[in-house]
């Protein structure tokens, strides 16, 4: 087998640049905030850092609305501090790779500025632009994926542009050679500097069908066709000419070669589950996310046997899985996976889950902390215009009433898992100075022992079991690079399985209690003779009987098969 890529081995740890560390004292992280934490990442064990999009923007879509592509958003630094973070990162061993949104630009795009400037102007034909129906109204019944139609009208110039996020988002025309041109020479610019790849956004939404046909669904006259009037399931079969259309393939192929034309084994990730990103398995995307895993309301044996059989069956030869619980767009593992009962048992759990399946794992800042979803209480807190365009959406046209659209729109507002870094008790975390005024607000519980601060020497910590998993994975071949084979298919209390890795000989077996009971599963493995590696329950070294193997309540067991 050849040797593991840097990307196979590494466990990646999501940024979220505004939330991290802020050095300035404007309530807004920064890179110098950043670069000054870059020991803090290097000794938690991880191997590289995804960054949330850094570049200029009016932050309508929390940085994925972006108004320049190579350069930094002034609140954020310079050019010179990215890189200079880039520098410090690489010298301690830390990967970088980047936020790339292909599929829009913000309105304040220059580009988009000069396209609405004049039906004739060069510009016009990098977006998607339409003229009205003979009524007046849109092109065609299209729906946002954030509500509302797919379409806005342009008074200047009497034409519609096509945008599948927000009316601030304007979709790219990538059948137009000069964009891709430019965003080509976009990522070039960032190869150029260093960084070791990029996580595409949204990226199949980046072609929409040439024909713009109707979608049809029995709905009323006159009903608008979006989230907010329609069942869920209907709403997403909207999409259908908006997502996954032909011509993706092609563009992520040449993609990968751009990127492969730099040295270093540049990576590309991308935000979708859809497993044809890899292409022939190695002319595609190097990683795509498992998004599966983590949508579900409880993480059980029976879903993860499930949503591995399914994922890594269809794997095409030489594609690499990857997983994930948690990130900018999900509530927080902490708060989504627990049970108030059982969180920090749970916490360790999920983890060891993540850290021993096959495959590439994301990490979510703070969630080595056991950072929870923010308590947020009013709509002025809020800064997810997707969130407020809810809250519009329920009390104007739907006719809620604002107390209970209020309540909705808190519960499941994106800011809730965005809140600031929390690195002691100080007033405002240490995430800014004591007098700033952070972006988003704290949660209190960083002044209850949820902080870098309070678990850094503290062997029982969850930080201080992220930095001792993290390691032992590091450690071991058979976790990095072994193959996976599922035990005790039947199991509803326990997960079990092997990774065996034939390179180094080395077998681990991992058993996952999921149950707030004792359990004792029996194993025969011809004869082969365990010893513990690694438990989240106090254990002593040494071999373990298998016949059976007592498994303390949500305890998790890594063993070597002697």
């Amino acid at each position: 087998m050849a040797p593991l890529k840097w990307w196979q081995r590494a466990v990646f740890y999501q940024i979220y640049p505004r939330s991290f560390a802020d050095a300035n004292g404007d309530g807004i992280g920064d890179f110098p905030g950043m670069t000054a934490k870059l020991d803090y990442l290097r000794d938690l064990g991880v191997d590289a850092l995804w960054l949330s999009p850094h570049y200029p923007s009016p932050f309508l879509d929390c940085g994925y609305d972006i108004a320049d592509y190579c350069d930094v958003a002034p609140e954020y630094g310079t050019l010179w501090d990215f890189s200079r973070f880039l520098q410090k990162a690489h010298e301690r061993g830390l990967r970088v790779i980047l936020d790339l949104v292909l599929n829009h630009t913000s309105d304040q795009h220059a580009w988009f500025r000069e396209a609405r400037s004049s039906r004739a102007s060069p510009w016009r034909d990098w977006y998607v632009w339409r003229d009205p129906a003979p009524d007046g109204g849109p092109p065609n019944n299209w729906a946002s994926i954030f509500g509302g139609p797919a379409w806005t009208l342009d008074q200047a110039t009497g034409q519609y542009y096509y945008h599948v996020f927000l009316p601030e988002q304007p979709d790219l025309n990538w059948r137009n050679p000069e964009v891709k041109a430019a965003l080509w020479d976009a990522v070039r610019f960032w190869l150029d500097l260093g960084v070791d790849g990029f996580r595409l956004d949204a990226i199949a939404t980046i072609f929409e069908h040439p024909d713009l046909p109707d979608h049809t669904l029995p709905v009323s006259p006159g009903a608008v066709l979006d989230a907010n009037t329609l069942p869920w399931d209907d709403y997403w079969q909207l999409l259908r000419f908006q997502l996954h259309q032909p011509g993706m393939h092609e563009l992520m192929k040449e993609l990968r070669a751009l990127v492969e034309s730099y040295p270093g084994d540049r990576v590309l990730v991308g935000e979708d589950e859809d497993l044809a990103f890899h292409g022939s398995g190695d002319d595609e995307l190097h990683l795509v996310f498992n998004f599966p895993l983590q949508r579900t309301r409880r993480i059980t044996p029976a879903h993860v046997r499930a949503n591995q059989a399914l994922r890594l069956g269809a794997l095409p030869p030489g594609a690499w899985p990857c997983n994930t619980l948690g990130n900018h767009d999900a509530p927080r593992v902490w708060s989504r996976y627990g049970d108030g009962a059982h969180d920090a048992a749970l916490a360790r759990l999920h983890l060891a889950l993540l850290l021993t399946l096959k495959g590439t794992p994301f990490l979510y800042y703070g969630e080595e902390l056991g950072m929870a979803d923010l308590e947020l209480s009013d709509l002025g807190q809020l800064r997810d215009t997707n969130a407020i365009n809810r809250y519009r959406a329920l009390t104007e046209r739907r006719g809620v009433a604002p107390e209970a659209a209020l309540r909705e729109v808190l519960a499941t507002t994106r800011d809730r898992c965005r809140g600031p870094m929390q690195w002691s008790e100080a007033p405002n975390a240490g995430f800014t100075a004591p007098e700033a005024v952070p972006w988003l607000p704290l949660h209190p519980n960083h002044r209850a022992g949820v902080s870098v601060a309070a678990q850094a020497d503290d062997p029982g910590s969850l930080l201080s079991f992220y930095r001792r998993l993290l390691a032992l994975r590091r450690a071991t071949p058979a976790l990095l690079a072994g193959e996976f084979e599922v035990l005790h298919p039947d199991s509803e209390d326990h997960l079990a399985f092997l990774r065996h890795d034939r390179d180094s000989g080395q077998t681990c077996l991992v058993v996952l209690n999921f149950s707030g009971a004792a359990q004792r599963p029996a194993f025969d493995l011809g004869g082969r003779a365990a010893r513990l590696r690694f438990s989240s329950a106090e254990r002593p070294a040494g071999r373990l009987d298998l016949q059976p193997l007592s498994l303390a309540p949500f305890e998790a067991v890594i063993l070597d098969l002697l």
